[in-house]
């Protein structure tokens, strides 16, 4: 409906009641990047922190997880059979998200008791120029293989440690990088 922001998922005909705190999003797209999660961990952390997976009626998990997919995307559709480039890492671009959207917001967004992802992430779509945008632009230009302009080459020389994603290891990786490096440091 238009104007209404949703509070509640359809599913498996039943209307489920959904945690609609942009915190809980933001929380689930953690999860879902997380190396350490697998598969069903990253499935049932996004179940449970949008509907509480004891609401979801038995036999309807599947389409629990697709209404919740579309929800996080703000109803927007994309073509699921083309894996979408990473622009962004929440962690990691956290310090200028929350910036940019709250000049945009005009509040501090994390201040307040709820705010409804979408009405988040519709200030977030709002981000004007400023630093997030400069670097989402050379980060979407660097994965087409687009020629980066000058000012960009100098912007990217100086801001490679935050524009470019740090490397992410599972638990199991890192003790075995951290053995590694204590052997060579003997």
């Amino acid at each position: 409906m238009i104007g209404r922001l949703p509070t509640s998922l359809n599913v498996g005909g039943e209307d489920l009641k959904i945690n609609t705190d942009f915190r809980v999003a933001l929380l689930i797209f953690k999860a879902l990047n997380d190396v350490n999660l697998n598969n069903q961990d990253k499935v049932f952390i996004t179940l449970d922190s949008l509907y509480g997976i004891e609401n979801i009626p038995v036999g309807h998990l599947q389409d629990a997880f697709d209404k919740a997919k579309e929800y996080l995307d703000c109803g927007l559709e994309h073509d699921d059979r083309k894996p979408r480039k990473k622009m962004i890492d929440w962690e990691q671009d956290e310090t200028m998200i929350f910036s940019s959207v709250n000049k945009v917001a005009g509040m501090e967004t994390r201040s307040k008791e709820h705010i409804h992802w979408w009405t988040w992430y519709g200030f977030f779509s709002e981000i004007g120029d400023g630093m997030l945008s400069s670097v989402l632009r050379i980060r979407q230009k660097r994965a087409k293989g687009k020629k980066l302009e000058k000012h960009e080459q100098e912007f990217y020389k100086e801001n490679k440690s935050i524009i470019d994603f740090k490397v992410k290891y599972t638990d199991e990786e890192q003790e075995e990088i951290d053995r590694i490096n204590e052997l060579l440091n003997q």
